[in-house]
Order: structure tokens, then sequence, then C-alpha cells
């Protein structure tokens, strides 16, 4: 049985990866930060693992992913997806939301692909998924530390790409435009109607068709795609 970790798995994109991995048969875990009921009622409806670990934190990934490995003996699939926010002129971030912003959503999948790299090198096999964001193509206005961080995560996937490839392991990320998840529950409904209406599909991004994206990528349609930053925004013109 083919395994699947998820990072950032209790709520949002990161609950629909969990669910999609769990309903095409694989054996899932997820890691979680704060949500103990979300990542409760996500066990009992998918069968998955859960364990609370900050990303951010280099030793709570390193005992999350030996448990992991403990128990699924193999890890075949990561998922990068947790993630923060930060609405803010950047002359009024401080050092430690700049801190935070970074170490949450890059330097933790640095933790992630770290522990569980030397595993998928030894089997030959392993999918990497790193979840970045459209502002990580093009950048974002009052979100300076957030697109710094997601741009980051495409340059390490393309990095990884290329170091990881020869042992057959490849790596792709996914760039989300606006997607319902808790991110977007600081703008007005009239906000989100025009941020729908300015996408050319006119509706914003579900978690469901990211984790569509990321469950692709790690099948074997996708076994020569590699390096790649797959934008998941509707087609608007920004990405």
């Amino acid at each position: 049985m083919r395994t699947a970790v998820v990072t950032g798995g209790s709520r949002g994109i990161g609950a629909a990866c969990v669910r999609a991995f769990a309903q095409a048969g694989y054996r899932v875990a997820f890691l979680y930060r704060t949500a103990d009921a979300a990542a409760q009622a996500l066990v009992a409806e998918t069968g998955a693992m859960a364990l609370r670990a900050d990303v951010a934190s280099s030793q709570a990934v390193s005992e999350a992913c030996e448990a992991i490995l403990r128990d699924f003996k193999h890890v075949d699939t990561l998922v990068n997806n947790a993630g923060i926010a930060l609405t803010a002129q950047l002359q009024d971030v401080t050092d430690s939301q700049w801190a935070e912003v970074l170490n949450v959503n890059l330097t933790g999948a640095f933790y992630m692909t770290r522990a569980l790299l030397p595993q998928m090198i030894s089997q030959g096999y392993g999918r990497i998924v790193n979840v970045s964001s459209v502002w990580g193509m093009v950048g974002g206005a009052m979100e300076a530390p957030y697109s710094a961080a997601k741009a980051g995560l495409i340059g390490l996937t393309k990095a990884l790409a290329k170091e990881a490839g020869p042992a057959g392991i490849t790596v792709n990320a996914l760039a989300p435009g606006a997607t319902k998840t808790d991110m977007l529950a600081a703008y007005g409904g009239e906000t989100l109607r025009q941020i729908a209406l300015d996408t050319p599909l006119g509706r914003l991004c579900e978690p469901e068709d990211i984790a569509s994206a990321a469950l692709w990528l790690c099948g074997d349609s996708a076994a020569m795609v590699t390096g790649q930053v797959l934008c998941i925004s509707g087609g608007n013109v920004i990405a």
C-alpha cells in the first residue's frame, strides 16, 4: 500500500488532501499544530494517522517523522502544505512575524523533506508536492513575507527536482489562487465575490481542486513530471 504524509492536514487544503489520498487507497498520516477537534474528526472520517507537531520546529518534525516511519515502514508521498499568512505593509512587519511566516511556510517544508528524503532515496521512489501560491509567482501587495516564503518554496522545488531525480523522486509545486480556506476569512463577502468575478472561470478555488492536482502529481500518470509549478487559479490573469 502506498503511503502519504500531509502537513497542515487538519483543515482547508491539507484536509482535502488527506481525504483525496485516503479515498485513493493510500495510508495517510498528517501533521497539525493546534486544531485537535478537527484533526480527530478527520481521523474518524478517513482512518488517517494524526500527529500534533509544529513544522517550524526541527525537533518536532524529526520526532513526528520517526513515529510515522515506525508505523508505516516507508513513505512514498510528502505534501508540504502547512502555511500561515500575514497581511501587513512591509515596514510594519516585526522580526518575529517575518520569522514565523518564513519558518512555517518554507523552513517547515525543508525540515519535513530532509527528514523523509533519505528513506525515499533508499527505496528509489518518492513524490514530493510543495503547496506554494500564485503570490509566490507574482508577489502580492501587503503580503511580502508570505510571497517571499512561497517563492522560496518554488526555488526549493526546482533545485530538489534536479538533485533527487536520479533517485526516482519527483518534486513539484502547486500554486493555488484564491481558495476557500480560513486564510480568506478576513475578506468580506463583496471582496470575495469580486475576486471570483475577476477570475475567468468565475469562482474561487475549492480545497478539493488543489487536492486533486496533488493526487495527480503523485500518481503514475505524472511519472515524468518534475520541477514544475502547476498554477491552479481558474485562469486568473495575475498568475
